[in-house]
């Protein structure tokens, strides 16, 4: 049982994890998917549920949101801060090595498309965080550790 004072400094001081996973296509297509509640083109991912390890969440939300299925074991590109969001939350970012990809999924209330894009022909409406990753990991931009 937890004590009172780390029972505490857990309410104050509780944070959120996210994940988002860049996936390449054997054309060297970058995956993004739009939402319903943000604006622009986004890597897919989410938020870490209770019990799930951020691989775990990695796979399950790019399951859920695009249909494809990495293949083999997830590599992780980066932790990041992002204090846009309650100023507690933080994004792990993995890379798929292999991918499988399924039909596109239809619609629903969370995801209005998922698409593969080229990377000379990425969609003018990304997100900025999501143009900073792509640029660091293809050696653009300097690492940074905020989203």
């Amino acid at each position: 049982m937890l004590g009172l004072i780390p029972l505490i400094r857990r309410v104050r001081h509780g944070m959120t994890l996210g994940v988002r996973v860049m996936a390449v296509d054997p054309a060297g297509r970058l995956l993004l998917v739009r939402h319903s509640y943000l604006p622009g083109w986004h890597l897919p991912g989410g938020g870490v549920d209770f019990g799930e390890t951020a691989e775990m969440a990695a796979r399950r939300e790019l399951k859920e949101e695009a249909n494809v299925e990495a293949q083999g074991p997830l590599a992780m590109a980066g932790v990041f801060f992002n204090p846009r969001v309650g100023g507690r939350d933080h994004v792990v970012l993995f890379r798929a090595g292999r991918i499988a990809i399924g039909p596109r999924p239809s619609r629903n209330l969370e995801i209005l498309a998922a698409e593969f894009f080229p990377p000379d022909a990425l969609p003018g409406d990304i997100s900025p965080a999501t143009l900073r990753r792509i640029a660091e990991q293809d050696g653009r931009a300097p690492a940074s550790d905020m989203w």
